[in-house]
């Protein structure tokens, strides 16, 4: 049958010389039609036989085998002479146009004659397209690419390119791997977080009538804090042992390049740090440090509340109508709203003064944390004393309690004062982890779940890497 492709192009080709059309000087000018579709379909190791049309209208294109070292046997390399039989595969391609386009290889099975040999026979096979295999490799490559990059989840790329899920999937796999497994780059400040694997699960006891935490799945992420390597592994459970065990593994030369470590005042996580990496510097990160002070804050709010008048706030309640106000900062407050603020709380008596007590707290102990790094140590050993000279002047348990844990992790906190270290990272790629379990729609294997986020999660660091240039020595 002719060539619907083979006639156009080699009538364009005409069309070209007859008129002088311009062609590029290393172009070489081929006169063979079927030489120009084998260019156009760009299949390394293959030529176009010809191209039909099916009865819907998809093209159909009949390949050969072009590259001689086909005949060479997988296993001895010798190249054999003796043909067994012809057959013919229908590997997958990547498309060409809107038109579907099926590819048609007509393929030599051979006879090894090597004695010392154990195979029998093989077929012929090529780089682009591997023994036993329904896809070409641009097309494996284009499908693990888009599930890398292009597409939300596995089963939309697997969709857009025709094929199933298991083998987009693999594809996926089988592209990001080289780089996953790569050598951790060189990081100085670590930044260390939990996350969690799903939801929980509750089972209520047949007995007691009361429901607890059956499974409640963890993990943590450990990234770089400062710099822009991203999500270097993410760790099964959130235990001391699971975290030191991952820190313990990692070479030698890199763990002593580590000088900093972010973390959210986890006493397991700060004993991992002390048992896999002695020589680095805690740091308490300041978010979570300001939580536990508007959390303190609203624990008086309540307990007041209570106490006073024997209920939960309500709209009327001076204390409950200002609770959002209480947690902004003071600077964020213009004179006019902290006026009638402060003035509400007064004219509600008691609770109102323990609410405004607690607040002054937790202002103190922001106005410590705000100091920049490399602040004069006068000046924290003076915010440090007010900010615990106004806890202590009150009875609330709550602000002493909040003081105390700022006097057992005081080196951790002055480490973040005086470093300006955070572990604001680690928060940020806890979101992107959400994002990528919502687009999958949950995940049941933690394998795919961990390698899917954490190449979300690299991508500063790939693009990096990609836009470095290296200057040649002059």
């Amino acid at each position: 049958m002719t060539s619907v492709i083979m006639a156009v192009v080699y009538a364009v080709v005409s069309r070209s010389e007859v008129t002088g059309l311009s062609q590029p000087t290393q172009c070489q000018h081929v006169h063979d039609p079927a030489e120009h579709a084998s260019r156009l379909l760009g299949l390394e190791g293959v030529a176009v036989q010809r191209v039909e049309l099916d009865a819907f209208g998809g093209r159909v294109v009949h390949v050969v085998t072009e590259d001689e070292t086909a005949a060479a046997c997988p296993s001895c390399g010798v190249f054999s002479t003796s043909v067994k039989e012809r057959v013919r595969t229908r590997p997958r391609d990547v498309p060409h146009g809107r038109v579907p386009l099926r590819l048609v290889w007509h393929k030599t099975r051979w006879r090894c004659r090597e004695p010392l040999c154990d195979r029998v026979t093989f077929t012929e096979s090529l780089p682009q397209v591997p023994a036993r295999t329904r896809l070409t490799m641009r097309l494996r490559q284009l499908v693990g690419a888009g599930v890398a990059d292009g597409f939300s989840c596995v089963l939309a790329a697997a969709r857009a390119h025709g094929v199933s899920w298991p083998v987009a999937h693999a594809a996926f796999v089988e592209h990001v791997t080289p780089l996953l497994e790569q050598e951790l780059p060189a990081v100085a400040v670590l930044g260390i977080d939990e996350t969690r694997r799903g939801k929980p699960v509750w089972a209520q006891d047949p007995v007691t009538g009361r429901w607890k935490v059956l499974h409640d799945r963890w993990h943590t992420a450990v990234v770089d804090a400062a710099g822009t390597a991203g999500l270097l592994a993410h760790i099964d459970g959130r235990t001391a042992s699971s975290v030191a065990g991952w820190l313990a593994g990692q070479p030698d030369a890199w763990r002593t390049q580590v000088t900093h470590v972010a973390i959210d005042l986890s006493a397991s996580y700060a004993k991992a740090v002390r048992d896999a990496l002695p020589d680095a510097v805690l740091v308490a990160d300041k978010f979570h440090l300001v939580a536990l002070g508007n959390q303190m804050l609203t624990e008086v709010r309540q307990h007041a509340t209570r106490q006073a008048r024997g209920r939960r706030g309500r709209k009327k309640d001076p204390e409950w109508a200002a609770r959002r106000r209480l947690l902004l900062g003071h600077e964020r407050l213009t004179h006019d709203a902290f006026a009638r603020l402060w003035n509400a709380l007064v004219d509600a008596g008691e609770p109102g003064a323990e609410v405004l007590h607690a607040y002054a707290v937790k202002e103190r102990l922001r106005s410590l944390l705000a100091l920049a790094p490399g602040a004069d140590r006068e000046l924290i050993s003076h915010r440090l004393y007010r900010f615990y000279a106004q806890a202590a002047a009150s009875d609330l348990p709550e602000a002493h309690r909040l003081a105390q844990t700022i006097e057992t992790w005081w080196p951790a906190v002055l480490a973040a004062i005086t470093t300006g270290y955070t572990n604001a990272r680690s928060e940020g790629y806890n979101r992107l982890a959400k994002h990528v379990g919502r687009d999958a729609f949950g995940f049941r294997n933690p394998v795919n779940q961990r390698r899917r986020i954490r190449w979300a999660c690299t991508r500063q660091h790939r693009r990096a890497s990609a836009t470095t240039h290296h200057t040649l020595p002059g």
